[in-house]
């Protein structure tokens, strides 16, 4: 877990990660929840739609889960008839600090940019 914590490795990072999404759509989201939910957009496949509330808060569960999985902690069980994916939780995640937390999404995000998009940082 040191290089998951490594906290000036996964900043350094983390700057690509918003420099892409400036260089792709012309703005950098705000923050770590501003990922997840643009993330969350681009697993359900459905493109650009309105959200709502309750929606947008289950993109962001969609794409943490997602980012999560490449660690072990989830697993895809399916979708719903809405096309919706469901995931399981199969692996408790460490009792972190908020920041820590964070950090530990932030490195799992990296990626699933690497792995799933091909971006190279």
């Amino acid at each position: 877990m040191s290089k998951i914590t490594d906290n000036q490795d996964v900043e350094q990072k983390w700057k690509h990660i918003l420099l892409f999404f400036k260089q792709t759509i012309g703005k950098k989201p705000s923050d770590l929840k501003g990922v997840l939910f643009l993330i969350g957009i681009q697993e359900l496949g459905k493109g650009p739609e309105h959200f709502s509330k309750e929606q947008k808060q289950d993109l962001i569960h969609i794409a943490t889960c997602k980012v999560l999985s490449k660690g072990g902690f989830y697993t895809l069980i399916g979708t719903d008839e809405e096309g919706w994916p469901h995931w399981e939780l199969v692996k408790e995640l460490p009792p972190f600090d908020l920041f820590s937390q964070e950090n530990l999404l932030k490195h799992y995000v990296i990626e699933y940019f690497k792995d799933e998009i091909g971006l190279h940082i």
